[in-house]
């Protein structure tokens, strides 16, 4: 491979430099990423259309000197698959026309065929592989069962979580049933784009956060844990690493570690040097910039991003991201400043 920072700072190993990928670095902000969106017609048929998938996963690779390409999908392809009616509003995001809020409504959904449902995912995989040619890393992701089922069950975006909450405390077995397939789901869908070729996989556990301490244990973490140790290796038999991103999931990165998982993702809300001193060497820990800085004059995003790179120090383990996705006004410019900056600081503390 070409350039494998990537898989070496989650193994732990010796880098050159600092690697950097970004969540969301394929999107809105960039001006051929809107011009194929409207010729796609639609978000869901980018998804769901492998060719249009790979050339959107490859976007970002032609302008930044970036360590990993990551594929491009919606965590919401599972429930999509269930029949939950999946759609788009604009202004508001995704929503569902069935949303799951009953024990009776729960035990009628059955597990997607991972090949038939859900195939287009596995030959987008297979398709950027090629197209990559060993340039860097290709990484795989789906959401965690906790932040799936918030959807599933509130129908859309929410503020409060009142519908899943309610169902969380009310009825904690249908709850548990839920999270159970979900989490069989997407044990079974991971392991797909393993076979097809991903060489990392990410949980996006964005609503873990939203939870109690208690509750996120029970409700989140448990099942993030079963799709960890359910995980299988790459087709030539060597280990897939896997990072687990919980959105304000700081209060519990000592749980987190003990997952079994290979990387912890940060957001903003938390020091990455003092998480490093919280769990030491056990995991490799990816962020955290805060996503507004790259509002920021790219002077500022520079010494920023140094700043992030000296707080986790000398030493391995440190896959450089932001704390949250890339967001739709972001200056591509200012992007490219964050990526040169990373690997100049980077080398620097790595020499």
């Amino acid at each position: 491979m070409t350039n494998d920072r990537l898989l070496r700072a989650l193994r732990h190993e010796p880098v050159d430099t600092t690697p950097i990928w970004l969540m969301r670095q394929a999107g809105r902000y960039l001006p051929e990423y809107r011009r194929l969106r409207e010729q796609a017609g639609s978000f869901m048929n980018l998804c769901q259309t492998p060719e249009l998938a790979c050339e959107v996963t490859l976007q970002p690779l032609r302008r930044f000197d970036l360590d990993g390409a990551i594929l491009f999908s919606d965590i919401l392809t599972i429930p999509a698959a269930m029949g939950l009616g999946l759609h788009f509003v604009p202004g508001e995001g995704p929503h569902f026309h069935h949303p799951v809020r009953t024990p009776e409504a729960i035990g009628k959904l059955a597990a997607p065929d991972i090949a038939d449902d859900l195939g287009y995912v596995a030959d987008a995989v297979r398709l950027i592989r090629r197209e990559l040619n060993g340039r860097t890393p290709l990484i795989g992701f789906a959401g965690s069962p906790w932040t799936l089922a918030t959807y599933m069950v509130e129908g859309g975006p929410s503020k409060t979580w009142q519908n899943i909450k309610a169902l969380l405390y009310n009825e904690p077995r249908a709850m548990h049933q839920l999270l159970d397939l979900l989490a069989r789901t997407v044990t079974d869908y991971l392991n797909a784009q393993i076979a097809a070729g991903a060489q990392a996989v990410q949980i996006f556990d964005t609503w873990g956060g939203v939870l109690t301490p208690a509750a996120y244990r029970e409700f989140s973490l448990q099942y993030m844990q079963r799709i960890v140790q359910g995980l299988k290796t790459a087709p030539d038999g060597s280990h897939v690493p896997v990072i687990l991103f919980t959105k304000g999931g700081g209060p519990w990165l000592e749980d987190i570690a003990a997952t079994g998982c290979d990387a912890i993702g940060l957001d903003w809300t938390i020091d990455i040097g003092t998480a490093r001193r919280r769990v030491g060497d056990r995991v490799a820990l990816q962020g955290n910039l805060d996503p507004m800085l790259l509002y920021a004059r790219p002077e500022i995003i520079r010494a920023q991003a140094a700043a992030v790179i000296d707080d986790f120090g000398p030493g391995t383990g440190h896959v450089f991201n932001l704390g949250h996705g890339v967001t739709p006004q972001v200056d591509p410019e200012h992007v490219a400043a964050l990526v040169d900056a990373v690997h100049e600081h980077g080398a620097r503390l790595a020499s």
